[in-house]
Order: C-alpha cells, then structure tokens, then sequence
C-alpha cells in the first residue's frame, strides 16, 4: 500500500516524518517512492545508528506465534482478534501499558499484521495541535490501525478530538473565526486506535474507558529473554551457545530491547576479542567489559548503591543529595534508576529518605553498616535523617 501524502506546515514537516515513518532521500534507509521523492522506512527506536536502525526494526516479530512470553496477554488478544476477523469488522480501540522495551509497539504492528491492514504511527509529544491529529485521521483507510506512542502525553486539546472519533467514528472542525465560525462533523472510515503508555495513572479517566482492550506488559523471566536472545541471534546472523544465551538473558533487567542491546556488544566483543560463537564464558567476559554485572546494574546504578552503602554507611539520603553524588539530575535517577533497583530489593524509600537493603551491601561485597543492622537510629542519625528529609 503506497504512503498517502498529508499537507503540513514545514516548521512541522520534520517531526510528522519521524512520525509517520518517513524520512527524506538520505536521510536513511528504506524503500524509494518515486512520487513523492521520499523513502518509506519502518518507524523503530530512536537511536543514532543506521545500522542499529535496520537491525532493530528485522528483530520485531511480526506475528502472535513468533512473539515470545506475556503468554496471558497474547492470549487475550488472540481471541480479541480471531473475534473481530469473525465479525468481519475492525479490533476495539487497544491499549498497551507497562515499562520501556517489552513490545507495545511489536504488538501494534501485530494487530495491524493479523488483520491484514495498514499501520500509521505517531506518538503523543508529536501531536501538538488538534489539525495535527485530523490529517491522520481523515487519511486513514477503512481497518487501519493508528498507533500513539505515549499517549498519555496528549495535549488536552488533541485528546478531545479522540473522543467522537473513538467513539462514533466523527470528526468535530470549527470552520471560521468569530461570529462566523461554525461547527462541521466529518465522518471517519473505521479505524482501530492503539494506544501505548509506559504512566498509566497519567491517562485520564474519559481517554481510558474508551479503549475496549486494556493490555498490562509485565517483565520477562530468564528463559523467555534466553529464547529472544536465541531467535534475534538467528535472525542478525550470530552464532551463539545456549549458555551465552542465558547468560546475556539474566542481565538484561527483564527487557527484550536491553537483551538485543547487549546481544549486539556482546558480538562486538567477541568479533575483536575472540573467535568463534558466543559461549556463556565470551557473554560474561563482554558483559563484564561493558560494566554490565550479573544483576544486570550499569556504572550509574551500582554509583547510587555505593554512595548509600560506602558514603553515607547505610543511613537515609535525600533524593537531591543522591543525584549531587552521583552527578545525574533527581528525575534522571527517581525515573530512570531507582524503579529497578527497587524491584530487586537493593533499595528503599523511607520517609527519611533513600536507604540501602542488606542485599544491597552483600552485592558490593561491603560490610553492613551499623544503621544497616540496627534499624533503630540513635539521636545524633535522627536529626542527620531529619536533615536530609527537610533538605528535599
């Protein structure tokens, strides 16, 4: 199916082009059309490496059968598919929540796949105004699917297009300015709106009752990253043992995309290190190398761990106080750092601030600490508690 052009004002030309997937001649790769002197190239991962670029977007399943775990959730929406292909009509609006990497945009592609219908993507920050959102819609096709990466990140204005648009297929334009204006309500064709969004609280409450199919994506166990590693291995054309499988599976925080990551600079180790395939003594060694430890943490993550257990000896640090030491900014390390560390126990949030789990200490090979073992803290850490608290 060709691309169909849509008119944008050239301030924003740039960004619908990320959005909807195209990129002008050079700028990447991908097929050329030779009507709009463009090339269509498949939207994957903001990264700055063609290379990685094309290797990502061969890696993506593009079936329910080849998807790998979420075993609950794929289910469901099997029988949410095989149900809509019955009916002959397209899938209720579906929406996909859960942490960066697992697959909410495989899955779009998924459902636009099984149905055997067109693709377009966007995502939220890119639709700043509400026309923005109309020229996607009024070029959809009858069953298309349209994805919005972090939609929870709608401007008010754009979402309140969504609404009859989700719920009666209509198109709501003010024509006009002043006295003047006036209100036209277009028809839509059907479309199926598939949502992704790593903040589901953000969503509002009218924009998630629409969707019909609310989809929660949960982090993988070992042995289904292990299985990932192994098909992505076969498919970029790298020869790799069951034990480097596993050893790249358990450190990669649960995260297909992490696991790809790390299965590509394992490769690059072993292509100027060694020789040969990857076993799980090359896949530990790389990792190693690229400061990747059996835990999965990274230089940053195991810098907090370090400065609760070694600098402040296991007492509460404030949140400022922890980004100051570590050198990264507070949302950096309460978004991007702190949600694994604790899910695996190595961290905890008190009142009095962030404090280190015995876990944490037995990881670094550190003694624990004297607040660490007593968690009655005397006077003298109250008050140096008390201080970090009211310093946040």
């Amino acid at each position: 199916m060709n691309p169909r052009r849509e008119v944008l004002a050239p301030s924003q030309q740039h960004e619908k082009e990320r959005a909807v997937g195209e990129v002008p001649i050079g700028a990447g790769p991908g097929k050329h059309d030779q009507r709009s002197g463009r090339r269509t190239v498949d939207p994957v991962t903001d990264e700055h490496d063609p290379g990685e670029l094309v290797e990502e977007a061969k890696l993506r399943p593009r079936s329910l059968d080849e998807f790998v775990g979420q075993g609950e959730l794929t289910e469901h929406l099997d029988i949410v598919l095989e149900a809509a292909r019955r009916r002959g009509r397209p899938v209720d609006h579906l929406l996909f929540a859960g942490p960066p990497g697992l697959g909410k945009t495989s899955l779009a592609g998924i459902v636009a796949a099984e149905m055997g219908v067109g693709l377009r993507i966007t995502s939220g920050p890119t639709l700043v105004r509400s026309g923005d959102l109309a020229s996607l819609l009024t070029d959809l096709q009858n069953g298309d699917v349209l994805f919005i990466d972090e939609i929870h990140r709608l401007p008010h204005a754009v979402e309140e297009v969504l609404y009859p648009a989700m719920e009666d297929g209509k198109l709501d334009i003010l024509v006009g300015k002043g006295p003047s204006a006036r209100s036209i309500r277009l028809d839509l064709p059907s479309f199926t709106l598939v949502g992704a969004t790593t903040r589901t609280g953000l969503l509002t409450g009218p924009l998630r009752d629409r969707f019909g199919f609310v989809g929660r994506l949960d982090l993988y166990a070992p042995g289904d990253l292990a299985s990932i590693v192994t098909r992505s291995a076969r498919i970029l054309g790298i020869d790799i043992e069951i034990g480097g499988a596993v050893e790249i599976a358990e450190r990669s925080r649960g995260t297909p995309r992490i696991a790809n990551r790390l299965l590509r600079r394992v490769r690059d180790f072993v292509e100027v290190r060694a020789q040969g395939k990857i076993t799980g003594e090359l896949a530990k060694s790389g990792l190693d190398l690229f400061g990747v430890d059996l835990l999965g943490l990274d230089k940053v993550d195991r810098a907090i761990l370090d400065a609760l257990c070694r600098r402040f000896e296991g007492h509460p640090v404030g949140l400022t106080t922890l980004s100051q030491c570590v050198g990264e900014q507070p949302d950096t390390v309460e978004e991007a750092y702190e949600p694994y560390l604790l899910q695996q126990g190595l961290l905890r949030r008190t009142p009095r601030g962030r404090v280190a789990t015995p876990r944490a200490f037995a990881h670094l090979g550190i003694a624990l600490a004297g607040a660490a073992e007593n968690p009655g803290l005397g006077q003298t850490d109250t008050l140096h508690g008390l201080g970090l608290l009211f310093e946040d």
